[in-house]
């Protein structure tokens, strides 16, 4: 299984949703909620799948690149109506408000994009376990 790392070490979300959190006060999720990053911490999903009774379980972190050939703006707006909890947010905003959201998500990532690619690093850990038939 791959599931993310700490968001923090995912921009292509983090960079996003900390701005957004300066305008939409959000409360920390639940510790197992259903949310992207739940099994960020090391070790967390291979305890479950060891009391699973999963055997030769293993970790270890993949560093990636996610690009795509699109522009700061492509990329807000593809990031904008992909997410529900994220369109959700942003309803609860004025357009002077949204607007500004805007242009600080676009400076903000502009750090990621050069020569027509958003390029983003990226870290998942890849998990894995096996079970012998009963």
């Amino acid at each position: 299984m791959a599931v993310w790392h700490f968001a923090e070490r995912n921009p292509f979300h983090y960079s996003l949703s900390q701005i957004v959190e300066r305008y939409v006060d959000s409360p920390p999720p639940a510790p197992d909620s259903l949310e992207p990053f739940r099994f960020a911490a090391p070790r967390k999903l291979l305890a479950i799948l060891s009391e699973a009774g999963a055997e030769a379980t293993s970790e270890r972190l993949l560093c990636f690149a996610i690009r795509a050939p699109i522009s700061v703006e492509d990329y807000w707006a593809i990031r904008s109506e992909m997410s529900d909890k994220l369109r959700a947010k942003l309803a609860m905003l004025s357009k002077e408000q949204l607007a500004e959201l805007k242009r600080e998500v676009i400076e903000a990532l502009a750090a990621y994009y050069a020569d027509g690619v958003m390029s983003f690093p990226a870290e998942v850990l890849i998990v894995s376990g096996g079970k012998e038939p009963s």
